[in-house]
Order: C-alpha cells, then structure tokens, then sequence
C-alpha cells in the first residue's frame, strides 16, 4: 500500500508525497516549492525516487530544479519543450512504474493543453492524480483548451472506479462549493458535504482527497447529463440546454463570472 500525503506550498496548492508503506521511497507530484518538499524529506528520513508532473504551470513544476540538485532522479510529464528537465514524457495509455506500483496516464486537456493525469487502477487502492484539471466539487478554468476538450477530459474520470481517491492540487473545495449550491441548490448531498468541508477547515484539516462515488454526487461539472442541473443552468442563461457537452459550456462560464 501506498500512504499519501498532502505538502502544503503556495497559499492553496498541496504537492502530493507518496510513500511505498514501511520503506523510505517517495515520489511528490507537482512541485511548484522544493523548500517544503526537502523539509518534508529530510524530518522522515524518506528519499525522493521520482517526479510527477501533470503541466507546465509555474506552481506546479517551479521546485523541480532544486529538487534535482539536491536528488537527480527520473522526471516524469506531458510533451511540452517548455516543461524543463523532464526526463521522460508520457501520452496517453503510457505506463510507468514507480514505487513497485504501475501508474498508466490519461490526456486530459482543457485547463492547459498539455494536461495529463496518472491512474492507478489497483482495486485495494485506486487512485488519480489530475493537478488542476478536476478539484472537489469544480474543475480547472480553461485557459489554453476548449469546454468540449474539458467536457471529453472529464469524461474519462468518469469511467474510473467510484471508489477512486482523487488527490488534486489546489484547496478550493469551499470556494466551488458555494458555486455548485447556487446552480443546484435542491441537491442535498452538497448541502451535506459542505458541512463536512466546513468543519475540516475548521480543524485546519485538508478536503482532499475526495472520491469519484462523492464528485459524482456533487461536482456539477461532472453532473451535466443530470436532468435537475441541465435545467437549472438552461434556466440561469434562459437558453434550452439538451446536451450535456453545452450544458457544461455553460456551467464553466457561469463559475467564471460567479
């Protein structure tokens, strides 16, 4: 088994440290900070064995350098030039192997083109790294890609196991709440989850992970075939919204303006 943990870096980002369970063989996704990843290394005596990267955005990859200077290990992430000392890209349905486990990769453009994602589909302990691509009750704004490209992205965490724990990389679970209660605010499950988001940040305890079973109860942007939300955002833009591809559309630039 794995155990994983969140490092806090930023003001909201967590780089993901996970740990093959009694060794000291880590591997952290996405670190935009080395400073709290060395910390982290050096108070549990653990040894960094690999990197993941999801995209090329500042906050995710800016502590790989140091990182390396201080332990050159294998880089793995998207085909993108742009992404510095990436030691081995990956595309879709490209397997790897790291810490005695095997992790295969989805592309899932939208928030950047370049976006990918890493799946373990051990069903003891299925797990998805997504960056910014999906968070608790949200997604990634699209800054580079298409809502339809988001809309197919999202797609494939679907088809995923329910019970996947999903180990995003930004603590906007509160924030994305607020906004899926306004577009569907007769859905119970969120009025639940928020309270129980509410009182882990209370505790100063992270929302994430969260799991497939639970986004899917209440992540409107993986709910746009749902009757209630199609006719909740058709009704907000006074539009006939049948499709769920629009009715996403439509959801992503409501959370845009909200």
């Amino acid at each position: 088994m794995l155990s994983i943990t969140p490092i806090p870096a930023f003001n909201d980002n967590y780089i993901w440290l996970l740990q093959r369970a009694e060794t000291d063989r880590a591997v952290v996704v996405d670190p935009g900070q080395a400073e709290p990843v060395l910390a982290y290394l050096q108070t549990h005596g653990l040894t960094l064995e690999a990197i993941f990267v999801t995209h090329h955005h500042h906050d995710h990859v800016g502590g790989i350098e140091q990182l390396l200077a201080n332990t050159p290990v294998p880089v793995f992430g998207p085909v993108n030039p742009a992404i510095k000392n990436i030691s081995k890209t990956l595309s879709e349905g490209d397997e790897i192997q790291v810490l005695d486990e095997t992790f295969r990769v989805l592309e899932v453009p939208g928030h950047t083109l370049d976006h990918i994602a890493y799946v373990s589909d051990k069903p003891e302990q299925p797990l998805l790294f997504c960056g910014d691509s999906l968070f608790s009750a949200g997604c990634g704004r699209l800054f580079e890609g298409t809502a339809e490209q988001m809309y197919h992205s999202l797609q494939k965490y679907t088809a995923l196991s329910p019970k996947t724990d999903i180990f995003a990389t930004h603590e906007y679970t509160l924030a994305n709440l607020d906004f899926a209660i306004a577009v569907e605010p007769e859905n119970q499950a969120l009025h639940d989850y928020q309270k129980q988001c509410l009182q882990l940040r209370e505790d100063s305890e992270p929302t994430l992970p969260t799991t497939l079973k639970q986004e899917l109860a209440i992540n409107p942007f993986l709910r746009s075939s749902e009757t209630s939300l199609k006719h909740n955002v058709s009704s907000h833009f006074s539009l006939p919204l049948t499709e769920p591809v629009d009715v996403f559309r439509h959801t992503r630039l409501w959370k845009d303006k909200f």
